[in-house]
């Protein structure tokens, strides 16, 4: 949740892309819905972003716009509620298939509705399970493969995290505190600290991450470092953009960040040597995606 930011605070960036300096274009299936020009819309749902391998100053100007780009509302209600869907990364049964071309063979433990979304060219998943749907700590396992019809192998330990004061939710709206349940893409990083050395896109802006009220305050760490999670925003953006294509009311600034001891008002914490494993694993090119929600929702199928 957005409570580290500031109104009306004016201030410059480094925002460095990956390792080859952008962000390719890449087709994301779950993230947000269509924002005007700026998306292209497939059949499916499928979004078409070209890569933001901007320079600092358009990332200022994306960041000064509170509201999202204007909209032309669909005339067709299916097609409204399947872009509502997308948005929140909620699977659509009659879609399944239906999303480009897709993953082949399922990552144990995970259901045909979220595995579904995940795209054949997505190499690296994060899973998050919580064990119900009022859980506040969760299983965290990430997982590779090394082509589409390879099988998913898990990569290193089990790492123990937190996830929203609420739980879980597929309807999430602003101040909650629940975490939305879906699959989203991984496309840009951030933090406190300096790049550890990732391959996203990394927006190294300290005054912003602040968080934290008194010495010693565990909350004090946790925008050390973070990983945007593409719920109800621009995927590539940096982390500190407020656009919201969905709207101010559906919430965002959902992230993976360092653990600060107590269930988060929405977004997922890791401890920060796993924040730092993660961020050096994750790699552009492997179109990375988070499945995340309750055991149920995870396991969930078609049928």
């Amino acid at each position: 949740m957005a409570t580290h930011r500031r109104s009306g605070r004016s201030e410059s960036r480094r925002t460095r892309g990956g390792r080859d300096g952008r962000v390719p274009v890449q087709s994301i299936a779950i993230g947000l819905a269509a924002v005007g020009a700026t998306l292209a819309v497939g059949v499916a749902g499928a979004l078409h972003v070209t890569g933001s391998g901007q320079d600092p100053e358009m990332s200022a100007t994306a960041a000064r716009s509170q509201s999202p780009p204007a909209t032309s509302p669909p005339t067709d209600p299916s097609a409204a509620g399947s872009a509502a869907r997308a948005a929140r990364g909620v699977p659509d049964p009659k879609e399944e298939g239906a999303v480009g071309e897709m993953a082949v063979g399922a990552i144990p433990g995970v259901g045909d509705l979220m595995m579904s979304r995940i795209p054949a060219a997505t190499r690296q998943v994060i899973v998050v399970t919580g064990a119900d749907a009022s859980a506040t700590v969760n299983r965290v396992v990430r997982w590779q493969r090394a082509a589409a019809d390879a099988p998913w192998t898990a990569v290193g330990a089990e790492i123990a995290g937190r996830n929203g004061a609420n739980g879980w939710t597929h309807a999430h709206v602003e101040g909650d505190r629940s975490s939305p349940v879906g699959v989203f893409s991984l496309t840009a990083a951030g933090g406190r600290h300096p790049d550890p050395g990732t391959a996203l896109p990394y927006e190294f802006r300290p005054s912003f991450y602040q968080a934290g009220s008194h010495a010693g305050d565990p909350m004090a760490e946790a925008f050390n470092y973070v990983v945007a999670i593409d719920y109800n925003r621009l995927p590539g953006h940096p982390p500190s953009d407020p656009t919201r294509p969905l709207g101010a009311g559906a919430g965002g600034d959902i992230w993976l960040h360092v653990d600060h001891n107590t269930p988060t008002r929405g977004c997922i914490s890791l401890p920060q040597a796993s924040m730092e494993a993660v961020l050096h694993w994750l790699t552009p090119s492997s179109q990375p995606m988070i499945i995340m929600g309750d055991r149920a929702s995870i396991e969930a199928t078609a049928g």
